[in-house]
């Protein structure tokens, strides 16, 4: 895939994308999905929480010549999720990325953690997904004969039922599991679903992890690959590939050897204010 040259000395990927839908993009690996996404003539619908930090990144999207249209909302809010896409116009690409991350902290995972992780997780994408796809299987197709794409971002923890995160590891499992059996009927109608399962990736909420992170990535690099792969038209894009083929491996130990090991190594933390 053809790269342009970002701001910062940094590439992007060349894509056939103009009109753009992502959540969770006021930081992290959001941020950096829009603004890999950010040329003149695309049309980007950033949300996210933070109204503050959102505007933010709809100013630097501007800057690389976007239509920047920030809407601050939560994702875990189903007809507000709803309205705003259903407002939208055309969706080319819709990102379903807003998400948290917690461990146990080496105690019991507090119910109300539980509850917040899979509410995030699993119904906000959910909630961004499901109307995405209703919108988009009513628009004309496009280029090659597709409506339009979903991707949601999973993660390599998919892949692997970690004890110290047992919530996190479940949420990503299920989106993961979802996006890619319903790609099998959705593309039926033109509709094409994505999971975009990555590694560690240097943001605030890893900032926290108080344990080694093999292969840390920094967020554009992520952007790129995860932008890479849907472009390709790959269901599953899971990288790096050193820490998924270790993921598929942990994954297939038993249950029982699984748990000693990890219970050896330091657990993730808490949510703040929770525990």
């Amino acid at each position: 895939m053809r790269q342009q040259q970002a701001t910062g000395g940094a590439t992007r990927p060349d894509h056939p994308w103009r009109h753009v839908l992502l959540t969770g993009a006021s930081s992290g690996i959001g941020q950096a999905l829009a603004l890999a996404c950010a040329r003149p003539g695309a049309v980007l619908h950033l949300g996210g929480r933070d109204a503050a930090r959102l505007e933010a990144t709809a100013e630097a999207c501007r800057a690389a010549g976007a239509t920047a249209l920030p809407q601050a909302i939560d994702v875990r809010d189903a007809a507000a999720m709803r309205g705003w896409i259903a407002g939208a116009g055309r969706l080319d690409l819709v990102i379903a990325n807003a998400g948290i991350s917690a461990g146990t902290g080496g105690a019991t995972e507090p119910p109300e953690q539980a509850r917040a992780i899979f509410e995030t997780n699993v119904t906000g994408a959910l909630n961004t997904a499901l109307p995405a796809i209703d919108a988009m299987a009513a628009q004309a197709p496009g280029s090659g004969g597709l409506r339009g794409r979903v991707a949601v971002i999973a993660s390599i923890a998919a892949f692997i039922a970690v004890p110290g995160a047992p919530a996190y590891c479940a949420s990503k499992a299920a989106v993961q599991r979802w996006a890619e059996a319903l790609d099998a009927t959705e593309r039926r109608r033109g509709i094409r679903l994505h999971a975009v399962c990555p590694g560690y990736i240097r943001t605030p909420m890893t900032a926290a992890n108080r344990f080694p992170m093999p292969l840390l990535m920094e967020p554009g690099e992520a952007a790129r690959r995860a932008l890479a792969g849907i472009a390709a038209g790959r269901l599953r894009i899971a990288f790096p590939w050193p820490i998924y083929l270790a993921a598929r491996l942990g994954g297939a130990l038993p249950p029982g050897l699984r748990a000693a090991l990890f219970a050896m190594a330091p657990a993730k933390g808490m949510l703040p204010g929770v525990g």
